[in-house]
C-alpha cells in the first residue's frame, strides 16, 4: 500500500470490507426509514483507492467503481465534491478504484470507498475536518459510511449511524459471494420482512444468543444461488448473510480452521478467507503517514 505519493503524484489507500454480525430491523421511522440493530465487524481486506491532488479544482474519477454508474452519481465523486464543499477547499483530485469488493453483496464496498475518499482527502488536502464532521458528510452519502470513517467495529442502532465502538474476539472468515445484487431498496418493500423485531442489549448479542439477519429468509427463498451459497457453507459452519447483499459468511476462531473449511467448499463457489479487525486499516495507513 503506497500511501505517499508517487512519482506520478498517486497515493493509495486501503477501503476495508465490512460484515453484519447480526441484523434487525426493529421499526420505522416517521419518514420511512427503517430502525435496525446490528454490530459492523471490519475486515482486513477491501478495495484500494488511489488519489491524486490537483491544483486546478477539479475532480475526476478515472473509470467506474461499479460498471453503469455515471461519474456524477459515484459515491467517491460525490464525496470529494461533498467535502471540497464542506472546506471551501480550492483544490481537486483524480480518483482511481482498484475494486476487490463485490458489487451488492453486502461487504459495504461503495459506503467504504466513499469514507476512504473523505478521510484521506482530508489528510491530502490539509482540510482539517473532524472526524464527526466527516461522519456526517458520510450519512449524507449513505447509512454506512459513518463506520467507515470512524474505523471502528461497533454496536450500531437508528438506521446504523448511531455508532458504539466495541471490541471484538479475534476472528477469521469465511466469505463467499453468490454473484446476486437485489436493491436494498426492493428487499424493503419486500411483504416477508420482519420489520417488528424485539429490540436487544450488547449483552444478549456479546452471549451469542442473537444471531441472524432480517434480509436472510427473504434472499434466501428469492434467490436460489443464495440458497446453494448457504447449504454449501452450512457443511462447515454457521453460515450468516451480511448486510441486505447476497454476502454469506462463517466465522472461525482461527486462520488455519477457516483456511481448511475454505478448502472442503465447491470450486464454482467465489469464497476466501479474511481476518476481523477492530481498527480500521485506513486509520492505520493515516497513522503510518504521520500527515495527521
Amino acid at each position: 500500500m503506497s500511501l505517499r505519493p508517487d512519482a506520478a503524484g498517486w497515493s493509495f489507500w486501503p477501503a476495508p470490507a465490512k460484515l453484519n454480525l447480526f441484523l434487525h430491523i426493529t421499526g420505522r421511522r416517521p419518514d420511512g426509514y427503517h430502525v435496525l440493530q446490528t454490530v459492523f465487524r471490519l475486515l482486513d481486506w477491501g478495495d484500494r483507492i488511489g488519489l491524486r491532488v490537483r491544483e486546478d479544482g477539479q475532480v475526476h474519477r478515472e473509470g467506474p467503481s461499479v460498471p453503469g454508474v455515471a461519474e456524477a452519481d459515484d459515491l467517491v465523486v460525490r464525496a470529494a465534491l461533498a467535502l471540497k464543499s464542506a472546506a471551501n477547499c480550492a483544490k481537486g483530485v483524480d480518483i482511481r478504484v482498484e475494486k476487490r469488493i463485490p458489487a451488492g453483496g453486502g461487504f459495504g464496498g461503495g459506503s467504504s470507498d466513499a469514507a476512504t475518499v473523505l478521510v484521506a482527502l482530508n489528510a491530502l488536502w490539509g482540510t482539517g475536518l473532524d472526524e464527526d464532521a466527516l461522519a456526517t458528510l458520510g450519512l449524507a452519502l449513505g447509512a454506512d459510511v459513518p463506520v467507515f470513517v470512524r474505523g471502528r467495529s461497533a454496536w450500531a442502532e437508528g438506521v446504523g449511524e448511531e455508532l458504539l465502538p466495541i471490541r471484538l474476539p479475534q476472528a477469521w472468515y469465511v466469505l463467499a459471494d453468490p454473484g446476486v445484487h437485489v436493491p436494498t431498496a426492493e428487499l424493503f418493500r419486500s411483504p416477508d420482512l420482519t420489520r417488528d423485531a424485539a429490540p436487544v442489549k450488547i449483552a444478549d448479542f456479546a452471549s451469542g444468543t442473537v444471531l441472524g439477519n432480517a434480509f436472510e429468509p427473504v434472499l434466501r427463498r428469492r434467490e436460489p444461488a443464495i440458497e446453494v451459497a448457504f447449504q454449501a457453507l452450512s457443511g462447515i459452519g454457521r453460515a450468516r448473510l451480511t448486510g441486505s447483499g447476497s454476502g454469506c459468511f462463517v466465522e472461525f476462531a482461527t486462520r488455519a480452521a477457516a483456511e481448511q473449511a475454505l478448502a472442503k467448499l465447491p470450486k464454482e463457489l467465489r469464497a476466501w478467507v479474511a481476518a476481523g479487525v477492530d481498527h480500521s486499516p485506513l486509520l492505520d495507513a493515516l497513522e503510518t503517514t504521520g500527515i495527521v
